[in-house]
């Protein structure tokens, strides 16, 4: 049975690109692609060399009962579930008061991501699949400290604190479990980020991005394709040997 990938966030930056990677890669594949928006995941099955092999499905993560509708939708009872990849997430600085934004984060990038597979996990769990992983998208953010992110590096690092114990949870069923923790990568999301710091303290946004950049060993953002190959390599590699683990995609941003 040709095996089935369960993407979240589907419709941009790194979740399209690890769609395109996985889709076309191999027209067999079946994709389920996820997100809140219908027209962006239209626009990632658009490039999808064999899109009547994807499947599009809206749901917004913090949503349970909206991510199993899916599930139902996707007939995932009947198919070889291999991978999930929970990449779904916003970004953005939180500030305590009225207007303070931690809650809409943690929903989306950690009690999303739990959600996330436990609405896919019951299928993963009996597919005929000879290789089963869960992936995250965390972040360098979950490493180290930013000012004013105190929501998003909270909930990326409270998603490498599930990878871990998924890890141990899932090892008798032989599903892996790992996170990927990309740096600067050259999404909407990173630019808007750049854009409104920019705004803050009144430099041009191309300022900013030479500061950072000469932060980074590479010196360079990564694009999304770059971390797309890397899902596709946990998902489709030969390798079966890594589970618990962040694995850092960052140009030497950090080294651990």
């Amino acid at each position: 049975m040709d095996k089935c990938f369960v993407i979240t966030g589907a419709g941009t930056g790194i979740g399209q690109a690890a769609a395109l990677e996985l889709g076309n890669a191999n027209n067999n594949h079946i994709l389920v692609l996820v997100g809140r928006r219908e027209g962006p995941l239209y626009d990632t099955l658009a490039l999808l060399n064999n899109p009547q092999r994807a499947i599009v499905a809206t749901a917004d993560v913090r949503e349970l009962n909206q991510l199993k509708e899916v599930a139902e939708k996707a007939d995932l009872a009947n198919k070889s579930l291999s991978g999930i990849f929970v990449n779904a997430g916003i970004g953005g600085e939180n500030h305590a008061g009225p207007t303070d934004r931690w809650f809409d984060i943690i929903n989306t990038n950690l009690t999303g991501a739990y959600n996330t597979v436990h609405a896919f996990l019951p299928y993963l769990k009996t597919s005929q699949a000879d290789k089963k992983n869960i992936l995250f998208t965390s972040s360098i953010l979950a490493k180290i400290g930013v000012p004013g992110y105190e929501a998003y590096c909270a909930s990326k690092a409270g998603v490498l604190g599930l990878t871990r114990s998924l890890a141990t949870t899932l090892a008798p069923d032989k599903i892996a479990v790992n996170a990927l923790c990309p740096g600067w990568v050259d999404t909407k999301m990173a630019r808007t980020g750049l854009e409104q710091f920019a705004e803050k303290v009144n430099q041009p946004v191309e300022k900013i991005i030479e500061r950072e950049m000469a932060r980074v060993p590479f010196g360079k953002m990564s694009t999304p394709t770059e971390i797309g190959k890397w899902v596709k390599f946990i998902f489709t590699g030969s390798q079966f040997s890594l589970t618990g683990q962040s694995i850092d995609v960052n140009n030497g941003a950090f080294m651990d």
